[in-house]
């Protein structure tokens, strides 16, 4: 009987193809959806799961009605969440082919702090 744990090239060759077809980007490193983020600031912060939930969903309302009015906010030692502008711009209809104007429009950004790059390299 073969070990279960045991990479082959055959398996080897599976996850890749699972990888190369999937829609989450989790085949690169580890994904965190909001839940498990909850529990994780739960258990840190020594909080309910209900009171980590509201704490999140404050932070991201904040962060959402300050770049809603043009502004940016700026974590020290994690990054800078901002909005940039993409300038209007002629494009092709996929199924026509025909050309196409593009309206400007705004989009957020987020650029990483010196302490965050860091603790990933």
């Amino acid at each position: 009987m073969a070990d279960p744990g045991r990479v082959t090239q055959k398996n080897q060759r599976a996850a890749e193809f699972e990888c190369a077809h999937s829609t989450k980007r989790s085949c690169e490193g580890v994904l965190v959806n909001k839940s498990e983020l909850i529990d994780h600031i739960a258990s840190e912060a020594d909080i309910s799961k209900a009171a980590a939930g509201r704490s999140l969903d404050a932070l991201i309302g904040a962060i959402r009605t300050t770049l809603k009015k043009g502004g940016s906010v700026t974590l020290v030692g994690f990054g800078t969440f901002s909005v940039g502008k993409r300038a209007a711009r002629t494009g092709r209809n996929p199924r026509t082919g025909d050309t196409i104007k593009i309206k400007a429009a705004k989009l957020p950004k987020f650029r990483p702090g010196k302490g965050l790059k860091d603790a990933i390299n």
